[in-house]
């Protein structure tokens, strides 16, 4: 018989669930789910059942097998020490902060596939938790440990509060990113600050919509990173051209792909940023500069091949699959713009991406001057039936 499974029972109540809600979803006894959380069936549900459990629980069928593999007991202990931090925060160690930055991975990794809803409270209570115990800490390797794991969550939190309310409170989303800067100064973590920064970045470009003032802090993070991270800086510089295409500048938008692309050459295994690193990111950025630059059949093959590489029903996804149809619909392609934004949907009723929800609804508005064609109609009303959700 295997421990308790904590982390699977709390992921459940997270969402929303009761043991006996969540049977009735599966279609199983309530006593089933109770024995997953117990740890009385040591394997867990029949694989059939599984992605359906994932997808109730909003995590990845990998994630999933996480909750499931838990079976020690450390988890456990570890969170009993950080409750006990709470109530003694003088106590507060480095194995409580680890924990702490534990959770701020699991919640960050989850960010992309993960509706930004379901992750708002737990991610809230880290940085609420983390910003009590810093007060408190005894030694200052703790204090600044914690600062460390309070530009990670307030980060996230900017970043989740921003997508949740689908690019629309950049206030708030500016107010977390700050507060993760300046956590990262009194750090002197040039990697953290410039993380922040290109995230404030992302608000003012897409959702305040100032290209000017998008490439001065997407450079800004540039200048921050370079020398530090080779991923950082070429992200900063891959939405910089994002900027430059906004703005028409075509010379200035491919010079600044080309100096991202150098950027992601020397990247290397001990990056401290590796993980927000992937081969598709130069491809869906050099997308959607040529449709900006109104260059639709130029962005055409390169967002298909992007799409062809992205098949993880992640947010980004659907922005690629988003501007994947505006390319076709630009051209006049009706029935593959159709198909693409019925793919594109598909995913956003996974996340609810605040990006792809953007995208797909600025589709539509394009589409009605063929409202009478019927499988835009069809697609009209998909989309219609989504917004009203």
């Amino acid at each position: 018989m295997v421990a308790k499974r904590h982390r699977l029972a709390q992921r459940r109540k997270t969402v929303g669930f009761t043991q006996e809600k969540l049977a009735e979803q599966l279609g199983v006894d309530s006593t089933t789910v109770r024995r997953w959380e117990s740890g009385e069936t040591e394997g867990g549900p029949q694989p059939w059942v599984r992605p359906k459990l994932a997808r109730y629980l909003q995590v990845s069928v990998e994630e999933l097998e996480e909750l499931f593999a838990e079976s020690n007991e450390e988890a456990t202990v570890s969170d009993e020490r950080l409750i006990y931090a709470l109530a003694h925060p003088g106590s507060v160690d480095l194995v409580t902060v680890a924990r702490l930055r534990e959770q701020v991975h699991t919640l960050d990794q989850r960010y992309d596939r993960a509706p930004s809803t379901s992750l708002l409270a737990e991610t809230g209570q880290c940085l609420g938790q983390v910003v009590f115990l810093r007060a408190h800490a005894p030694t200052n390797r703790v204090r600044r440990e914690l600062l460390a794991v309070e530009a990670e969550s307030a980060t996230l939190m900017g970043q989740l509060v921003w997508d949740a309310s689908q690019r629309r409170d950049h206030a708030a989303a500016h107010g977390y990113f700050d507060r993760a800067i300046g956590a990262a100064r009194q750090l002197c973590d040039p990697a953290a600050e410039g993380l922040a920064l290109l995230r404030k970045g992302f608000v003012t470009l897409y959702g305040e919509k100032d290209p000017l003032a998008g490439l001065s802090l997407t450079m800004q993070t540039a200048e921050t990173t370079r020398g530090t991270s080779h991923v950082l800086t070429g992200l900063a510089v891959l939405h910089a051209a994002e900027a430059h295409a906004i703005l028409g500048q075509r010379t200035e938008c491919e010079r600044a792909l080309s100096e991202a692309d150098r950027c992601f050459e020397q990247v290397g295994g001990a990056d401290v940023a590796l993980d927000l690193f992937s081969p598709t990111q130069s491809g869906r950025l050099a997308g959607s500069c040529y449709l900006f630059l109104g260059k639709a059949k130029q962005a055409q093959p390169i967002l298909e091949a992007t799409a062809r590489e992205l098949r993880d029903r992640s947010k980004s996804q659907a922005i690629v699959l988003g501007n994947l149809s505006l390319a076709y619909l630009r051209q006049g392609k009706l029935d593959e713009a159709a198909a693409v934004l019925h793919q594109a949907i598909d995913v956003i009723e996974l996340t609810w991406g605040g990006g792809g929800l953007n995208i797909v609804f600025g589709a539509c508005r394009e589409l009605q001057p063929w409202r009478q064609v019927a499988v835009v109609q069809d697609m009209y009303d998909r989309v219609m039936a989504l917004m009203s959700a």
